[in-house]
Formats: C-alpha cells, structure tokens, sequence
C-alpha cells in the first residue's frame, strides 16, 4: 500500500529528476551577455543585467529554462581616467575556476578554415525554492585553439567586425551544438535576447537538412531591444565570406534574399514565431521601424531579492509575507508605516554615502536632497542635460542638491567619452555649490547602493532611443523618485506627483528626432525648483507618500517574475509554480 508520505517522497523523486535532467528543459536563453553577480564580469549594461534577472525568476518560478552566454576572460573592462579626465580602460582580471564548474564537453566550428573548439564552464541559479537553473558559458580560450580564435571569449563588444562576427557564430552555431553534446535534445522554444544569437537559426537548418523557414520558426522567439536602425549588427557577405564555409554562405544568402549581408535583427525577427519588444512604446516604434504590426511587447522589469535594499527587504517581509515570491504583493506596501520607509531608505543612504566618502574622500550630507545618474554612458543619454545651463542650475540647485553619477562608455565611443569628461571638468568647477561626484567602475554592486541611496533618480534619454530602461525599476521598489523624461518604461509607470514626475513634452509620437532638446531641460530645471525640491524639504509627508506609491504602484509590476510569467504565457507554453 503507498502511503501518502510515500506519494509525496515519489512526488518530489519525479521533480527533482525533472529540475536536474536536460530532457526535460524544453526553453534555452541565449545573450551576448549575462549578469548574474559582481565577480561574474559578463555583462557591460542592462541588456546582460536583465538577462541574469530573467534566469533568476526563472529559478524562482520553477521555469525549466538554460541559459547560455560566452565567457568573457578579461570581461568588459576596468575603468580609469586620465589627467585630462579622458575614459582609459584596462584588462579585468578574474578567474572563472572559482566561480564556475568547467566541463568536459567539447565541441566545434569552422571559422576562417580554422576548427574553432568550445567547451563549456557552468553555474548554477538557485531559486527561492530551490528549482535550479542552469547558465553556461562559452569559452575558446584554451590549448586546442589557434592563438587568435583563443582571443574570441577575451571581450565584450571589443575587436572588428570580424572579431564580433566570430563571437556571434560562436554563440549561435557553436551555442546550439554545446546545448546538444549536454544533452538539451528536446528544446521546444530558442529564445534569442537581442540579434546577437541569430546564427543560431543557420544552425537549425543544417540540422533538419533542408530549407523550411516555418519549421525554424516554430522553435524560435526573438527579444528586439534596440530602438534606432544604426544599433542593429549588419554584416556584409562580403565579409561573412571569410569566416564561414561556401555552403554556410549559400544557405544565409537564401534565408536572407534580395539582401547584400546579413541583419542579425531580420534573422531573429524573420525566424521567429513570437517577436517581442520591450516596452509598449518600443513596440510602437519597432513596428514602425520593421513594417511589422505584430510586434509585441513584454516591458522589462528587475529581480527584486537581487536589487531591493537590506532595509526595504526586512519591511516587506515583515509587512508582506510571500512578497518575494510573488512581488505583486508589493501592492500593499501602502500600509507599510511611513516612518519605517523613511529609517529604511536612510540607512541606504548613509551606505551609499560611506561608499562615496571611501572612493572620492568627499563628505556628502545626509540630509541634502541626493540625485543619481548611473548607467551606460552612451551620448543619446544625455548624462550631460543637467548642465545644459549652469546658471539656472546653480540659481535651481545650489546648496539644495548634491549629485552622484557613474557609468561606463564603451571603449571605442569617443562620444560617450567625452561626456564623461564634461561631467568630470563640471564637477570641479561648482564643486562648492553643488557637490558632483562620480564614482568610477560602475558595475552591478555600486548600481544597487546608488539606486538604493539616493533620493532621486534622474533619467534624459534622448527620445525614443530608450526602449525600456530597468535602472529606474531598481529605484522604484526602493522607494526612490524618478525623474525622467517620457520614454521607454517610465511611459507606463508614470503617474505625476504620485510615482515621481516627468521631463519634457508628452511622448505623442513614435519618433520625435527633431524637438528642441531645451525643452527637456528647461522643464528639468523648472520641476527641480517648483515641485521637488520643496517637497523634499518642507512637505517630507508627501515625499513619503510618494516612496510608498512607488514601491506599490511600479515595484509591485516592473518586476522580472512578471516578465516571466509573461513570456511563460505569450512565448514559451509552459507552466511556472503557482499558476
């Protein structure tokens, strides 16, 4: 007779067979980049933060997913300045012996008439409930290889076309065939995060033997996150032609007629059953862009046990039992008492400006009205909009705010550069009026104590090139204000005065390339002075008030467990515990 403790000893046998055998993994995740924690130096922004953040809730929510990635040696890079405050970039150094498992699985690819051996390192995401998922990466640096295809899993977006194009068949092609030699034979859905995977679908076909788009299709969705024609990967075939084989050619040439090289956003949006953007106004433009009207949407969000405060985390579970599971919860963060969310973000603060005091020996104040901007340092996001006149600024601002700010341009980005450099030569000239700091290395650690610590968060992309956006998730289930222009995520999560408050014009039309930039910053400036500096220092009620709002209005949503119920329900078809 089975007893019912032997039913549920048989029960939990079953699953945890099902949770550890790759026959029973029916989605794989590829990224050029993934996140997952600090001494993991994978990822260079938020394309590879919010994929890390996705395979967490994964592991949370018990979704049979794997993720895949290259292996970065030398990582993304360190950051440094020069005496003329221009971005210098050195080597990361780590080793992945003591945060992953190497494997013996090897595999290979021809690029350049070179075979081209991959093997695999491992990590494991454990959930809340200890479903694993697993995540790995990708790494041609070892003996087996010619000295230069060695160099292809060293960095991060660096290198030539050429370099960018191996990395990318690397993944796609060299990806798919590691997934199989691990035993991944039975995958259902290839989810491709961004075009850089799109070899993948090349691969797909040599392994069916014949030509059928709808049969590649059936098998694959595709995530768009690049709002703007000149951000997608093109190859000319011209060039493709000297890293793969003829017949690899020819089959690319046919899935890609009436066409002079190779779009990586075509390939994943052409063969794929289920496209998506991410945000609903990034699907409004990316419609417009590829003349597809079936663009969906799943807008982003952030994994809250990765990116909620010490502080905040014990209020909710003291006040909200099953929040982190289920962070729609959050939605009654309303009761929680005003003065517990003010002690909990003030300790935040104080370890964000210890943090301050020790990397730039500046004294900030507790009780001075604290702004944030950190995030990649690209020119369309303006990091530079607060300055655009220093008079109103320091008339607005001084005495009354200080700033924190960090980030990292890419290495070849000279724009982006010398942003920073601006923002390094304003922080010495008003230095004694409005303290200016900038904290070099933005990486994951030092985003959490800034989105965690300051009072504001201020975001000025350049119209509509911010297809979504998380670092402003990260404030709002903290609790801290945004204060940003009408783009991307914070289209939806915007509510004027209850969740923060908004910069410039409305978002009335898809592409809005030609306003006149000083509208944003006029309105920056007349906001900073008319509403929240006043509300910060004479009406902390309301300040309050708003901090709870956030968290249960934007935190209770733009979370990555709803992202992932999302696409369990509209892309995978599969089920996720407590559905």
């Amino acid at each position: 007779m089975i007893t019912p403790h032997h039913q549920r000893e048989l029960g939990s046998s079953i699953r945890r067979l099902m949770e550890t055998d790759p026959a029973f993994r029916p989605v794989a995740y590829l990224s050029m980049e993934i996140g997952i924690k600090e001494s993991i130096p994978t990822y260079s922004g938020g394309l590879g933060i919010l994929a890390g953040d996705i395979l967490k809730s994964a592991a949370d929510l018990g979704v049979p997913v794997v993720g895949l990635t290259l292996l970065y040696r030398k990582g993304y890079f360190n950051q440094g300045f020069n005496s003329d405050g221009w971005q210098t970039e050195k080597p990361v150094l780590w080793q992945p012996v003591q945060e992953l498992t190497l494997l013996p699985n090897q595999v290979s690819l021809t690029l350049q008439n070179r075979e081209v051996h991959v093997r695999a390192w491992q990590y494991e995401i454990l959930g809340n409930t200890g479903h694993p998922v697993p995540v790995f990466f990708l790494d041609t640096d070892f003996d087996n290889n010619h000295p230069d295809d060695r160099k292809l899993t060293w960095h991060l977006y660096g290198g030539d076309q050429i370099y960018r194009l191996c990395q990318e068949m690397v993944l796609g092609v060299g990806g798919l065939r590691m997934l199989r030699d691990l035993g991944y034979k039975n995958i259902e859905t290839f989810h491709m995060n961004e075009g850089h995977a799109g070899f993948l679908t090349l691969e797909l076909m040599r392994e069916q033997g014949y030509f059928d788009i709808d049969k590649i299709r059936e098998q694959v969705i595709f995530t768009t996150h690049t709002p703007v024609p000149a951000g997608h990967d093109f190859f000319r075939f011209d060039l493709v032609d000297k890293v793969i084989s003829p017949e690899a050619l020819s089959d690319l040439k046919r899935m890609l007629p009436n066409s002079d090289g190779v779009s990586m956003t075509e390939l994943g949006i052409r063969f794929s059953r289920y496209v998506n953007a991410v945000s609903k106004k990034h699907a409004e433009v990316s419609r417009n862009m590829f003349s597809m009207p079936e663009i969906d949407w799943i807008t982003n969000g952030i994994h809250p046990g990765t990116w909620v405060s010490p502080g905040m985390r014990r209020l909710f579970s003291a006040h909200i039992p099953g929040w982190e599971n289920n962070p729609g919860r959050l939605v009654q963060a309303v009761k929680i008492p005003s003065d517990d969310i003010w002690t909990a973000h003030q300790a935040s603060k104080l370890r964000l400006l210890a943090l301050i005091m020790e990397q730039t020996k500046q004294q900030f104040d507790l009780n001075v009205l604290t702004i944030g901007f950190a995030r990649r340092a690209a020119t369309y996001k303006r990091a530079d909009l607060l300055f655009s006149n220093m008079k109103r600024l320091l008339e607005v601002g001084a005495g009354k705010i200080q700033l924190v700010f960090a980030g990292k341009s890419h290495p070849r980005d000279d724009g982006g550069k010398a942003v920073l450099q601006r923002l390094l030569s304003v922080s010495q000239k008003v230095g004694d009026m409005i303290p200016i700091v900038f904290l070099e290395n933005y990486d994951m650690d030092k985003g959490a104590m800034i989105t965690q610590g300051v009072d504001l968060w201020l975001n000025t992309p350049l119209r509509p090139r911010e297809a979504s956006g998380t670092s402003g998730m990260k404030c709002a289930i903290n609790g801290v204000m945004n204060f940003s222009v009408l783009d991307g995520w914070w289209i939806e999560g915007w509510l004027e005065d209850v969740t923060g408050w908004s910069i410039g014009p409305d978002p009335t039309e898809s592409e809005m390339i030609h306003y006149d930039e000083s509208l944003d910053a006029n309105d920056l400036y007349d906001k900073l002075e008319r509403k929240i500096i006043p509300t910060y220092y004479n009406n902390r009620e309301k300040w309050v008030w708003m901090m709870q709002r956030n968290i249960a209005f934007n935190g209770s949503y733009f979370n990555t467990q709803r992202v992932v119920r999302e696409y369990c329900e509209k892309a995978y078809n599969v089920s996720f515990r407590g559905m």
